[in-house]
């Protein structure tokens, strides 16, 4: 089957897209896909070197002043012309967006075609573009159950993040803790705040990584590759305390007795299948808190501990990780009800639906 897969802009979009593809072709190695994206975001550098076709078009967010907001909605709409041109070449045979700006001259297009379609929702809050989306498509795979109210429901169905096909298939390595010299029998906090890491809270982790140093807790900051070297010349490592611009993410929340992180609709998923404890502390700077709202969910069932970076402090967050880490039980609790949430099989589930749809 040819498949044409649209995601663009942040990795919350782009992981799960790539891990459907990656379980299409695992389902059947002649699947044919073509991914769509923007020419000039993270996508027009990951897909490719994930090995996948590429094509780059331009779209921006309806976002800003009305302005920008015409000008968004004219390049939206003036791009149908190349969108058709690429559906015109690939002749697809159905269309999956994972949400973002970009997904809507694609999936308009692919309509007019009679096309097949599909949209994907990673966070419990919908994306503009997957709401806008939703009248045209055959069918809408849900994340959360929240999702199942913001979607009509004789097309929604609650599947999940694809991305726990890559946690699943993933093997385990020798341990990471060990790599870093760092002890597996011991207490440790993986602090990661997404692939970009996070220069507002780089600014206050010289002294949380100081004040856990103290009480001998072993600790991996990953700090994002664009502040790694400005951090490090910083701050120094210790035997407890190590400092690393990229970490092999879902290896290393195997191992970790917690983690404190961003609530990305990817790094939620994870969390919910693997069951690994956390400290969440939303990004402040996504569209519609999107962050938040995934956090929320888990910290309502009592799976995460949700900490808003507008109150959150070097000593109070390095005191509710000590508490957290002492006190085993509730990291069990929190474990076993993250786990409540995992869809592992959504890839498969994904692509059940779609064989279900497609003649």
């Amino acid at each position: 089957m040819k498949i044409c897969i649209v995601t663009g802009g942040t990795g919350g979009h782009i992981y799960p897209a790539l891990a459907l593809a990656q379980a299409l072709k695992d389902q059947d190695a002649k699947h044919e896909l073509l991914f769509i994206g923007n020419e000039d975001r993270m996508e027009a550098r990951m897909i490719p070197q994930a090995g996948y076709a590429f094509k780059g078009i331009q779209t921006k967010g309806i976002q800003g002043n009305i302005l920008n907001k015409l000008y968004a909605l004219y390049t939206l709409f003036f791009n149908r012309k190349s969108v058709r041109s690429i559906i015109n070449s690939f002749k697809p045979e159905l269309v999956i967006g994972f949400g973002g700006y970009v997904c809507v001259p694609v999936i308009l297009e692919a309509k007019k075609f009679g096309i097949k379609t599909f949209l994907h929702e990673q966070n419990a809050i919908a994306g503009k573009a997957n709401l806008f989306l939703a009248k045209h498509v055959d069918g809408i795979a849900a994340s959360y159950e929240a999702n199942l109210n913001q979607f009509p429901k004789g097309k929604t169905r609650l599947i999940g993040n694809p991305r726990t096909y890559v946690f699943k298939q993933k093997a385990r390595a020798n341990s990471l803790l060990n790599e870093l010299g760092l002890d597996p029998n011991k207490p440790s906090v993986l602090f990661v705040m997404g692939s970009l890491g996070s220069a507002s809270i780089n600014a206050m982790m010289g002294s949380v990584l100081a004040l856990l140093d103290k009480h001998h807790l072993q600790c991996i900051y990953v700090t994002g590759k664009q502040h790694y070297d400005t951090f490090i010349e910083e701050h120094d490592e210790t035997a407890q305390i190590k400092i690393v611009p990229y970490i092999d993410q879902i290896q290393a929340m195997h191992e970790v007795s917690l983690m404190v992180t961003r609530g990305g609709a990817t790094t939620a998923a994870e969390i919910m299948v693997s069951g690994c404890p956390s400290i969440i502390i939303p990004s402040p700077f996504v569209p519609n808190n999107h962050q938040y709202h995934n956090a929320k969910v888990l910290y309502d069932a009592g799976a995460s501990i949700l900490v808003e970076e507008k109150t959150c402090d070097a000593q109070q967050l390095s005191m509710l990780i000590l508490d957290l880490v002492a006190d085993t039980d509730r990291l069990t609790l929190m474990s076993e009800k993250a786990k409540t949430f995992g869809r592992p099989n959504a890839a498969e589930d994904f692509i059940a639906w779609i064989d279900e749809v497609m003649p």
